[in-house]
């Protein structure tokens, strides 16, 4: 996959600094594009599909915002906690601007979770971007299946 003039914008802006202290990178020296390109591939892979990825955490998201930072068990298999961190991050792609919103979601089965925000969703499910590799919010494609398919007894 190419870098484009967007993807090159948007990769000076996941810089450390520049929207967030860590960055959206991590310690990932790939393009942006070539991140993208391999998350896709893993996805296809494992058998995801990003907006039904994005849909089915949004939906955790609005059941555990029934628990008002406390942790809520959805469908009997997954704990979710929501924690407001106030204030709000724009998209790297200049795209919006995203309320700091930490959900966690916790696979009471096989005790995998992954933490995600409103921005990871908007960049997964808009960009098929996942953060790099050592980023704080880096959403790994076999964590997500863990997670959200790794569910019956």
């Amino acid at each position: 996959m190419k870098n484009n003039p967007l993807y090159k914008k948007a990769y000076a802006n996941m810089q450390p600094g520049v929207i967030t202290a860590d960055g959206f990178l991590g310690d990932d020296t790939r393009s942006l594009a070539d991140i993208i390109e391999a998350d896709e591939e893993a996805f296809a892979a494992l058998g995801l599909e990003f907006e039904e990825v994005a849909q089915k955490l949004r939906q955790l998201q609005t059941e555990g915002l029934r628990g008002l930072g406390e942790p809520v068990t959805v469908e009997g298999k997954w704990l979710v906690r929501v924690d407001d961190a106030r204030g709000r991050l724009p998209s790297p792609f200049e795209d919006g601007i995203f309320r700091k919103v930490n959900t966690e979601v916790l696979n009471k089965k096989n005790n995998t979770r992954i933490v995600f925000t409103d921005l990871s969703l908007h960049l997964m499910e808009k960009y098929h971007f996942l953060e790099g590799k050592g980023s704080p919010f880096r959403l790994e494609p076999a964590d997500i299946k863990a997670v959200l398919y790794d569910t019956e007894e």
